[in-house]
């Protein structure tokens, strides 16, 4: 299972590595979102294979190794969040310099016409970038709420887990005092039984002599 694990953790790592790749070289955008997707679909599977590793682990480990897979699951599902928030801007700016050629590749027969096209055109390119923002920020909004609602479960999971542990090395506290009291007890009978043994043995010798 720890060899899955680190094995996973590299995909990841590797995962990030592409996002920076992506922001250094948008020309090959395309290529390298599909890349990073099966990364993501990659560590999707392990995680899937390491749950059933979890219920296969001693239960006083289970709890600490189900929370190390939970974390690959965040950070796997955070990726997934980013990697669709960037092909959305991708395919926005795509759509914006297709709108813009087009408007631009008009003709017309005056010179004040085109100026008025090249205004509007002007004033198209600043109202997609507004509605682009707004999309990023209701984008970015509805990630942080799914993000919010996970960790609020991971949490929640994580308490009753550590209740159960607890609960667990109470029991074992409990059983570790009766255990301790009994090799006092007998201590005890086998002190008791030396020195009635010995009391009956200078007894013996007394009536003999």
């Amino acid at each position: 299972m720890e060899a899955l694990y680190h094995q996973t953790n590299q995909i990841l790592q590797e995962t990030a590595d592409l996002f920076h790749k992506l922001e250094k070289d948008p020309n090959n955008a395309e290529e390298v979102e599909n890349a990073i997707q099966t990364k993501i679909n990659a560590v999707s599977a392990n995680c899937e294979k390491l749950d059933i590793f979890v219920y296969k682990t001693p239960i006083n480990q289970r709890s600490m190794v189900k929370m190390r897979v939970d974390q690959l699951k965040y950070d796997n599902k955070h990726i997934q969040a980013s990697l669709n928030n960037a092909q959305n801007k991708r395919r926005r700016r795509e759509q914006e310099l297709i709108d813009r050629e087009q408007l631009l590749s008009r003709r017309f027969g005056h010179d004040h016409t085109a100026i008025t096209v090249d205004y509007l055109a002007q004033e198209q390119v600043s109202l997609q970038n507004s509605h682009r923002n707004v999309d990023d920020m209701l984008h970015t909004g509805s990630n942080i709420l799914e993000t919010l609602k996970y960790n609020r479960e991971t949490i929640k999971g994580a308490h009753r887990r550590i209740i159960d542990l607890a609960n667990t090395l109470g029991l074992s506290n409990a059983t570790i005092s009766l255990i301790e009291r009994r090799v006092a007890q007998d201590k005890y009978v086998l002190f008791g039984g030396m020195l009635v043994t010995l009391f009956v043995v200078v007894l013996v010798i007394i009536y003999l002599t």
